[in-house]
């Protein structure tokens, strides 16, 4: 049967744009499927030889050995996190351009910025989790405190009175105190360092009498016998320091659990399936022995996390941290 010229350029065109699908639907999947297929850059909030640098560098070695493409690692420090954002945000969304961020960069910055309007996971999709890591409660190894008992009898007999450090307004080492403030009826002083080795140098000598402190940021000074740590704000005892009392077992409040999480985030727009396979590969990265014994070093939990379960923690993180930064009235604006 003779098909009318009409139907046949119809059919011709219906047959053409189904091509054009296919090849499209093929088009797409190949990224995922090969990615990459060229250099990936890491961009990071932290300075180059903090503990998430060191461990970020280390996974994007394995990862350049897994893709058999560079992974370069650029430090974008300062700016309260805007400087990295900012850079990833100019980045590419096919991938290729990623950032690492930690909780208080997702779940902190929007209500400390209002005046930006800006609301780190409408800019960003969560990628891929990496490590979660505790805080202690440092202080001079010269401080007449032994415990938290002592630390928050202090506070309670001179309201603004006793002080304490951290690297910067929104921090969690300025965020967990005014929780511990919260759950105490403390009132106790905030004293922000640009510097986290000023810092802890501050603590050794008592200048500031106690700050929260991670592993990483603050071993010198402990291994050198300058600093103790009363406490790990932690639900329960980390393995890294089995001598340590969790706060609850010194004599602090049971719900302090002062943590951050770390995580890989990608400009909006980047293909799911892409995002999918950078996650996958991350967790693989993640149970190489090498890394986890490195994390170990640092107390950094590796997390192996959905990406809605990113989502899920930044949120219950957020939730915390608009109550507590209403209740102590701070803006960065």
């Amino acid at each position: 049967m003779q098909i009318p010229t009409t139907r046949r350029h119809v059919l011709g065109a219906a047959t053409a744009a189904a091509l054009a699908l296919s090849a499209f639907g093929a088009h797409a999947q190949a990224p995922a499927s090969d990615f990459p297929t060229k250099p990936v850059t890491l961009y990071t909030a932290f300075a180059v030889g903090s503990g998430p640098d060191a461990v970020l560098r280390l996974v994007a070695n394995k990862l350049s050995l897994l893709w058999k493409q560079t992974v370069t690692v650029d430090n974008k420090p300062g700016g309260g996190g805007f400087i990295a954002i900012e850079a990833a945000r100019r980045g590419t969304t096919d991938g290729y351009t990623l950032l690492q961020l930690d909780s208080e960069h997702l779940a902190a910055l929007p209500h400390l910025y209002k005046a930006r309007n800006f609301d780190t996971l409408k800019a960003f999709d969560a990628t891929a989790p990496l490590f979660r890591t505790p805080f202690m409660v440092a202080v001079s190894a010269q401080s007449p405190w032994k415990n938290m008992t002592d630390l928050l009898n202090a506070a309670k007999a001179k309201p603004d009175g006793v002080s304490y450090g951290s690297w910067g307004v929104g921090s969690p080492g300025h965020l967990g105190a005014e929780w511990l403030d919260m759950l105490t009826g403390t009132r106790m002083v905030h004293v922000p360092y640009k510097e986290v080795s000023q810092l802890y140098t501050s603590v050794a000598t008592g200048d500031v009498p106690w700050s929260f402190a991670s592993i990483p940021s603050s071993q010198g000074v402990y291994k050198a016998g300058k600093i103790k740590y009363l406490a790990v704000a932690a639900p329960k005892r980390i393995p890294q320091l089995p001598d340590v009392p969790t706060v609850a077992e010194a004599g602090g409040p049971a719900a302090l659990d002062v943590n951050s999480f770390v995580v890989l985030v990608t400009p909006k727009g980047v293909p799911a399936p892409v995002r999918a396979k950078i996650h996958a590969d991350v967790l693989k990265v993640l149970g190489d022995a090498e890394v986890r014994e490195r994390f170990n070093t640092f107390a950094f939990e590796p997390l192996a996390w959905s990406v809605d379960e990113i989502n899920k923690q930044a949120d219950t993180k957020s939730r915390q941290y608009l109550q507590l930064i209403q209740k102590a009235n701070i803006s960065l604006d």
